[in-house]
């Protein structure tokens, strides 16, 4: 199995830790009943870390497809190296820090971290635009 395939299973799984993190500080706060209804009613506004915390899922689910192209894209043209897995580990490494230093609330290293996820996209997606 190509490495590339096994940092989308891995990206997949934390999509599944986002989307539960946010789900259980939500879920905290509005109760169980607003979790298992049709959340049709009006709500105030979330607390701090849940907000934080459906913000980094937004955030993941909005790049996660860009990863999603870039991973099976190099592998479906067979253009696979070691630098083109490389940048998927830093991306999915990057995504991984990336939520907990959300959740602390923490301006400037949540960007870098951001910014370092994209670099290592950008390095998967290279062999992809360059013929």
């Amino acid at each position: 199995m190509h490495t590339e395939i096994l940092i989308l299973a891995w990206g997949a799984v934390l999509l599944l830790v986002h989307i539960f993190a946010a789900a259980h500080f939500k879920t905290r706060q509005y109760g169980t009943q607003w979790n298992v209804g049709a959340r049709d009613e009006a709500l105030p506004p979330l607390e701090p870390i849940a907000g934080r915390l459906v913000r980094a899922q937004a955030n993941f689910a909005e790049t996660f497809p860009i990863a999603i192209v870039a991973l099976l894209g190099v592998v479906l043209a067979g253009r696979t190296s070691d630098l083109t897995a490389l940048g998927g580990w830093i991306w999915l490494g990057a995504r991984v820090l990336y939520l907990p230093v959300y959740w602390a609330g923490i301006k400037g290293l949540r960007t870098a971290i951001f910014m370092v996820s994209l670099a290592g996209l950008v390095m998967v997606l290279w062999p992809l635009l360059v013929p």
